[in-house]
């Protein structure tokens, strides 16, 4: 077996097996043929399986390396989620396979400072849920459309490929959404009024016939909606109304996380209606929180 081989081989078993999101497996493909690519000119030529078991701790840092100084180098996050790849390919082709490469051990990924979630303020959720009908460019039920998935996403916590996998089917919105997730996860989430009213706004507005199967959310032109219509939407509304760069449609489903803490709900209900396989995860909101009591607490203790 020749090491591109024992790649499909792998990424096979992600797709069929693990079940991880397209982007996710591209994701992954990408990195594996970069770190096939350099053994390649490391080496001189193709690798096959039995080659990749030789795989030394400098040759895996000397990869890094490159990454970390060629034509669009990666930071400390990209460096290490590329090493946590190439560490998932050789498991798969030790467990697998029977290739072990027990060199890959000596390898440490980069330090990384953990990164709280970014959420923006209720009045900045809100500003952005209003701000769409006022668009002079867009056609009323355009407006309505980026209006319900920008509030499914706070009012849900939805991801933007969850909120845009929606079909005609699902609408109008029952009382609990399910969803399918990554990882093929799913998870059952309440549906507010607010939320059901925005669908149902822009269901009545859209012009196309659609049938059951059809995703419900479409662009100009009839296509289903994309993702990076959503995120080119945010951006202009964030201009139009002053906030920060870090006002993106996922921060709205940190929002959702944030906001639902500081009202009193618990991690583990957090933690199922966001999806997260692990509680961890969901802890960091924790520190946002934490961070916004003690904001406050600066800004009006008069010992502060």
């Amino acid at each position: 077996m020749t090491a591109a081989e024992a790649l499909s081989a792998w990424l096979a078993h992600l797709a069929h097996e693990r079940r991880l999101s397209p982007r996710t497996l591209e994701a992954y493909g990408h990195i594996g043929r970069l770190y096939l690519a350099f053994l390649e000119r490391h080496r001189g030529g193709p690798q096959s399986l039995a080659d990749l078991t030789t795989i030394t701790a400098a040759e895996v840092r000397a990869h890094m390396a490159e990454r970390r100084a060629g034509d669009r180098p990666l930071g400390a996050r990209s460096l290490s989620q590329s090493l946590s790849a190439i560490r998932g390919f050789h498991a798969y082709l030790d467990r697998r396979l029977d290739a072990p490469a027990p060199q890959l051990a000596l390898v440490r990924g980069p330090r990384i400072k953990p990164s709280l979630p970014r959420p923006v303020t209720e009045d900045q959720a809100r500003g952005l849920l209003e701000e769409p009908e006022a668009d002079p460019d867009a056609e009323p039920w355009e407006a309505a459309r980026d209006r319900a998935v920008l509030t499914l996403l706070y009012g849900c916590g939805l991801r933007i490929s969850e909120a845009l996998s929606l079909t005609r089917a699902d609408a109008p919105l029952p009382e609990t959404l399910r969803i399918v997730g990554k990882g093929s996860k799913t998870r059952m989430v309440p549906v507010l009024p607010a939320v059901r009213a925005a669908v149902d706004d822009y269901l009545a507005r859209q012009p196309f016939v659609l049938t059951s199967e059809d995703a419900l959310f479409r662009a100009r032109r009839g296509g289903p909606l994309s993702p990076r219509h959503v995120q080119a939407s945010v951006q202009r509304l964030r201009g139009r109304l002053s906030l920060p760069e870090r006002t993106t449609p996922h921060a709205l489903r940190h929002s959702f996380a944030t906001h639902l803490l500081g009202a009193g709900a618990d991690l583990r209900s957090i933690q199922e209606l966001l999806g997260h396989a692990s509680l961890s995860t969901t802890q960091k909101y924790t520190g946002v929180d934490a961070e916004r009591l003690l904001g406050a607490y600066a800004a009006a203790h008069p010992r502060a």
